[in-house]
Formats: structure tokens, sequence, C-alpha cells
């Protein structure tokens, strides 16, 4: 009931103010389970995505956002249930493997859409990371389900980390065509396989979306770019020390 209401209220409303386009929507199986594995560029993907789509996606969140206090947090929690969103609790690497796994197997089992970003964050700079094997892989080996890599185009343009107020323009998803692991059924324990079908589904996204592919994790990236830019921020500082410093000892 929930998840009806805010996807006409919040849905239509992202439609008529943003008009999103969408190529490959038939692409997305009218019935049944299926694993829809999408780039990750902004907040706001899990909404337009959804929005678009006659069928209902189920996402997994960060717990933080079910479990804030106050009013504030309270209407935060029920926002993200509305929308189809799962709190899975991040605090360890492999204990969030293991809740969004189980939280995917759930969700197919009962024959719904799963919503998943295998590169587990979003870019830091608008390329697409190497996917994480752990999540994406394991639920399709363990549940059978195809996997349909989708790009979200420009979604990081509407509202960049820091601006409050979005930007009104119009992105795009492009929808693939759905894969098949069937023939790696049960081996979700092998981590070479695992590794293989996850970069099978990067690939396809990388075409879909066009992005630049880097090898690493994004992880990795924001950690390099968050130290390289405190090295600059030392670097200024030290630079405006010794300025005046000189500027000190000429007076």
């Amino acid at each position: 009931m929930l998840y009806g209401v805010m996807k006409v209220s919040i849905g239509g409303s992202l439609r008529l103010a943003f008009r999103p386009w969408v190529e490959g929507i038939e692409n997305i199986p009218s019935e049944g389970p299926a694993i829809l594995a999408s780039n990750h560029l902004s907040f706001s993907d899990s909404f337009f995505l959804p929005a678009m789509l006659d069928r209902k996606v189920t996402f997994i969140a960060k717990a933080e956002y079910f479990t804030s206090p106050g009013v504030k947090g309270k209407l935060t929690a029920a926002f993200f249930k509305g929308v189809g969103q799962l709190p899975v609790d991040r605090s360890g690497a492999r204990g969030a493997g293991e809740a969004a796994v189980k939280s995917g197997l759930a969700v197919l089992a009962r024959g719904e859409l799963f919503g998943i970003y295998p590169e587990g964050t979003r870019s830091p700079d608008g390329r697409l990371y190497r996917g994480k094997p752990g999540g994406l892989a394991r639920v399709a080996l363990a549940s059978g389900a195809p996997v349909i890599p989708v790009a979200m185009i420009d979604t990081e343009k509407i509202q960049p980390p820091g601006k409050v107020i979005p930007k009104l323009m119009r992105p795009g998803i492009r929808i693939g065509k759905p894969l098949d692991f069937s023939r790696y059924r049960g081996m979700e324990n092998d981590r070479y396989i695992l590794r293989s079908v996850t970069d099978e589904v990067m690939y396809e996204i990388m075409k879909l979306s066009g992005q630049e592919y880097v090898d690493i994790y994004a992880t990795a990236a924001k950690r390099q770019i968050a130290e390289a830019k405190k090295r600059a921020e030392e670097a200024v500082k030290a630079a405006e020390e010794a300025a005046d410093d000189t500027a000190a000892s000429d007076s």
C-alpha cells in the first residue's frame, strides 16, 4: 500500500519534473524474478529507475537511513520503506555482503525484481569502477535469476555532492538484454567464477553507459581522492606559512 502511494507521488513528480528517457524497457520481464545490476552515479538512481518501471524494484540501503532518531529520522525511514528499500548494516564488510545476499535472495524468491549496484558505492568521478563479486554474482548464481545490466545516464549532474537544490535536466536509463548465468548454478563459492560473472556484467554496463572503466574498487578510488585532496591542502598551507615567514623576516 505504502509503496504504491510513494510510487505514484514520487514517481509521478520525477517523471513530470525531469522527464527521464528510457531505452530497452522491453528487456524487463513482465513477471518473475530478475536482478537489475546498475552503475551508481547519484543518490537519485534508486528513485529514477523504479519511477520508470511498472514493476516494483527493491534495493538495499544503509541501515542508518532507517534508524536515525527524531522526527526527521522517522520520516526518512518511512520514505525509504515506502520506495521499496531494505536496510542493510554495512558496519562490517563481510557482514554487509552476507546481508545483501540474504536480502536479494528473499526478494527474488518472491518473484520480484532486485536492484543492486555492483560497484558497492557511488562513483566519485563519473567513471565506472570494478564490481564487487560478493553480492551480485552470489545472488545470481544462488537464485538462478537473470541479470539485467542497467546504465544510469547523467544522474550525477542533477544533484552533485554538496548541492541541495537539484538541477532540472533529463537523465537517461539504458536497459540491456538479460544475462543468463545458469551454467554456473551451484558455483557461488568459487571466487574465480564470481569474478568472471561480475566482470561480464560490468562490461555490459560499460557498453550501455559509455563510461570510462577503472579496474579498481570505487572505495579505493575515494580514499585516493581524499588523500590527494589532503596533500594538496597541506601543500597550500605550507606555502602560505612559508610566505608569511618570508614576509616577517623581510620586515
